[in-house]
């Protein structure tokens, strides 16, 4: 079934810093002058590393192996018979997610002492068997939906979690919003479109900022967040911060996205306007007067292991 396993790693927050600092010592100088303890980030280091040459060693007798490392995935191709493992924290399976075209993934946890990994199910160990077992055709998988931007110049952005419409800059977005045959024009800080596996993060910042202030200013009234599992077929979005005034409006803030109620945007600002998805904000599209988007379901989903 699989011609191919290919390991997709990330880089530690120790290499980050060294290359940042173009050498490990001044990495250590620049973080113990700030008061932080850099043998927390090569301790960190090590563990990974660890992890990955006991997943690799435990790989290379199945199948042929290819290791590439997480920034490369935007130029990477996929194929079809190819067996996808990442090792990381969630972001990682998130960030693969989005470049995979039915591929099972199996997703696993280089440090379940450290990493909570929602999305991590497997240790080393376990993923080793996991891998054995696609390779038997005995492995267990579920369908995460991702969701969808559609450009009307034909460009395209998936999302494993959400989905961010507004500006790089985080100043007033200006847009026409349409949905279930109502539209309006907006002010807003953006609009985020969450799928169930996002549901949980910033989705649930934006109740929890909502059901803050209903406390604090006396109305005692708590907003229940919308019940999403990361199977469901079906997407939230809310608007951000919505300014009324004699050229925009709040009538439509939230609401539920189905494969028959897409949201439909269309940009009013000159510059700035950008849509990125799962927090990736360096890998945006541009959203600017000329831009209309629709956001829905993807037609593919994610095949995560579990």
């Amino acid at each position: 079934m699989y011609e191919k396993i290919v390991l997709v790693t990330r880089k530690t927050r120790l290499e980050g810093l060294i290359e940042r600092f173009n050498t490990r010592a001044q990495a250590r100088f620049y973080v113990e002058h700030s008061g932080s303890d850099f043998d927390y980030f090569q301790n960190e280091h090590d563990r990974y590393y660890r992890a990955l040459r006991r997943l690799q060693k435990g790989l290379k007798p199945l199948a042929r192996l290819q290791v590439i490392e997480r920034e490369f995935l935007p130029t990477f191709l996929f194929a079809k018979t190819d067996l996808v493992v990442t090792i990381g924290i969630d972001g990682l399976v998130v960030n693969t997610a989005k470049y995979l075209s039915g591929q099972p993934l199996i997703a696993v946890n280089p440090d379940p002492e450290h990493i909570d990994g929602v999305l991590l199910p497997f240790t080393v160990e376990e993923g080793i068997v996991a891998v054995r077992q696609a390779l038997e055709g005995r492995l267990r998988l579920r369908t995460l939906p991702l969701a969808e931007a559609r450009f009307n110049d034909g460009q395209r952005l998936l999302a494993f979690n959400d989905i961010f419409v507004g500006r790089r800059d985080h100043r007033s977005a200006r847009y026409r919003i349409e949905f279930e045959g109502k539209a309006e024009r907006h002010s807003s800080s953006g609009v985020i479109v969450s799928t169930g596996a996002g549901s949980t993060g910033w989705l649930s910042s934006l109740f929890n900022m909502a059901n803050g202030m209903s406390q604090y200013f006396g109305k005692g009234c708590q907003i229940e967040p919308p019940t999403l599992k990361p199977v469901d077929r079906k997407l939230f979005f809310v608007v951000r911060e919505p300014f009324i005034s004699k050229t925009s409006a709040a009538g439509l803030v939230c609401g539920k996205i189905t494969p028959s109620t897409p949201l439909i945007l269309e940009s009013t600002m000159p510059e700035g306007g950008a849509v990125f998805s799962d927090g990736v904000l360096d890998d945006f599209i541009e959203f600017n007067v000329g831009h209309v988007v629709k956001i829905g379901l993807a037609s593919q989903g994610v095949r995560l292991a579990f």
